[in-house]
């Protein structure tokens, strides 16, 4: 049984105060973009810089990698930066 199916008895009360449950909401959005990223990394990555797949990587293959994983680290950084600053400049407006 999940959190969100639990209850406190049986009149069907839920267990979780609407923090805990928003927070719960949160901490497993958060893990699925996670996953996420981490899965379009390893296919963009992996597709660009492993030519030759093999049983270990190569010098240049390795920092290829690293450089694309920082790339895109440093890309969504700078889109949820500008993302916040557009919600932010949107939520001043009203």
């Amino acid at each position: 049984m999940d959190s969100f199916s639990r209850g406190s008895g049986g009149n069907g009360s839920p267990e979780l105060s609407t923090d805990q449950l928003i927070d719960q909401v949160k901490a497993q959005l958060a893990q699925a973009y996670a996953e996420e990223f981490l899965e379009i990394v390893r296919e963009k990555c992996f597709d660009k810089c492993i030519t030759k797949p093999g049983s270990s990587l190569g010098g240049s293959e390795s920092s290829c990698i690293s450089r694309c994983v920082d790339r895109y680290i440093e890309a969504t950084g700078i889109v949820a930066k500008a993302l916040f600053n557009a919600s932010q400049s949107q939520s001043n407006f009203f």
